[in-house]
């Protein structure tokens, strides 16, 4: 009871601090002339308040449901039943709007944006399944996520990846996630939801490449167990930093591991521990100097990292709608006279001069190379710690699921051969 006293309190807290930080966003409809039509939005219509806390109840629902199969009833047949129940509805029903994942770039506008505001409902769906990690590992990835729903289901014969290319593809969502802060934080775009490949799937409608995109992450997946979810989310980053340190988490077997190696195939996310061999234990005094030398160069990867993400804020600039127009006309002024570039002419009749156009675009240059500096030391920062990684000795017992990497789906518990009568082991 004092632990979900914590949460509600920790919930609570965090829900008042961000929200009282935000201001009512107000961006009047543009008005042109010559006959322009205002285009169909891409994301879906708002929904009045009432609804979007029915949203944030499934959700809590869902995410507890999924929690409690995977813990207690330890029950794969009804977390499949109960993922399928979340691709219909926060999948083709919600459209895949809003989401866990999306949520990250609201948050981070945010925090940097004071005229932005922020949803309690899209701030709650970024905070509960954090919460619900925490404690009980990644049960929302199980079957509360409508984008690991539609891959899970497609999984055919999964194929396991070289460890070493499973490291390399596993920095795609450090990378994933800082562009997206960063360009949300600067008020570039949501790149998250405009490159999101499934969402197309889920409206039935979308760009030529997105529908390429799509099928082509269902078409990988159907080999390379959810390719989205381990090699480009990047909520799965956070996820991953939760799972670490669940009090509770998914268990393969509910009692003593008999170590029957059954369960070492079972798997496709290459995410179950094996007991480690004593004879390869014996050896780890090799990896001392190694392990002395990666740890030194973390600040020299940071650098590096942190010099290449500041000079290429250049480039990633050029993103945002404000710098890509002042260099256009700066270098181009003959756009000024194509009366079929919406972007001149709307400046053009806002009476907005050009060293205000320039002078804007140069403070959200100043921006992008500041961010470029942090972003890019993250980088070198996970570059740094992936490294170090190889070299850390970690000796296992048993067969047990690695929680940073484990999505709770229960696939593994079937293969268990060892009954208990106390199905609620909670394997901490």
């Amino acid at each position: 009871m004092k632990n979900w006293l914590k949460i509600s309190l920790l919930l609570s807290f965090l829900i008042f601090s961000i929200a009282g930080m935000a201001q009512k966003q107000r961006f009047p409809k543009p008005e042109f002339g010559n006959g322009y039509t205002q285009p169909s939005p891409i994301t879906p219509e708002p929904r009045i308040l009432a609804l979007e806390y029915f949203d944030v109840v499934i959700l809590l629902v869902v995410i507890s449901l999924a929690s409690w199969l995977a813990i207690r009833k330890r029950s794969r047949k009804y977390l499949l039943w109960l993922s399928m129940f979340t691709l219909l509805y926060f999948g083709f029903y919600r459209d895949g709007c809003i989401c866990a994942i999306g949520s990250i770039q609201n948050v981070a506008l945010t925090i940097f944006d004071p005229g932005y505001a922020i949803s309690i409902s899209t701030l709650l769906f970024f905070l509960i399944p954090l919460v619900f990690t925490l404690y009980f590992g990644r049960t929302f990835c199980a079957a509360a996520c409508p984008l690991g729903a539609v891959q899970d289901l497609l999984i055919v014969k999964p194929i396991s990846l070289p460890e070493w290319l499973r490291k390399t593809l596993g920095l795609l969502p450090y990378l994933y996630l800082t562009l997206a802060i960063l360009f949300a934080a600067t008020g570039t775009d949501f790149i998250i939801c405009r490159y999101d490949p499934f969402v197309g799937i889920f409206r039935m409608d979308a760009e030529f490449h997105m529908v390429v995109l799509g099928a082509a992450f269902l078409l990988m997946g159907m080999f390379v167990a959810r390719p989205y979810c381990r090699f480009l989310c990047p909520y799965g980053v956070l996820l991953n930093w939760m799972s670490r340190f669940s009090k509770y988490h998914l268990a393969i077997t509910p009692a003593a591991c008999i170590q029957c190696k059954l369960c070492s195939d079972s798997c496709p996310f290459d995410a179950i521990n094996f007991p480690t061999d004593e004879k390869q234990a014996k050896k780890t005094t090799w990896g001392v100097n190694r392990f002395l030398i990666y740890a030194i160069l973390i600040p020299v990867w940071i650098l590096i990292g942190g010099f290449a993400g500041s000079m290429s804020h250049t480039w990633l600039s050029k993103a945002n709608p404000t710098v890509y127009l002042a260099e256009l006309l700066i270098t181009h002024p003959e756009v000024n006279n194509d009366q079929k570039n919406l972007d001149v002419q709307a400046f053009l009749g806002s009476g907005k001069s050009m060293e205000m156009l320039v002078k804007e675009a140069t403070v959200i240059r100043e921006k992008f190379h500041t961010g470029g500096w942090i972003a890019g030391g993250f980088m070198g920062l996970m570059i740094g710690l992936t490294l170090l990684g190889q070299v850390v000795y970690r000796k296992n017992a048993d067969y047990q699921p690695f929680k940073g990497d484990c999505f709770s789906c229960g696939r593994c518990i079937p293969y268990c051969p060892v009954k208990s009568e106390i199905l609620g082991n909670t394997g901490k």
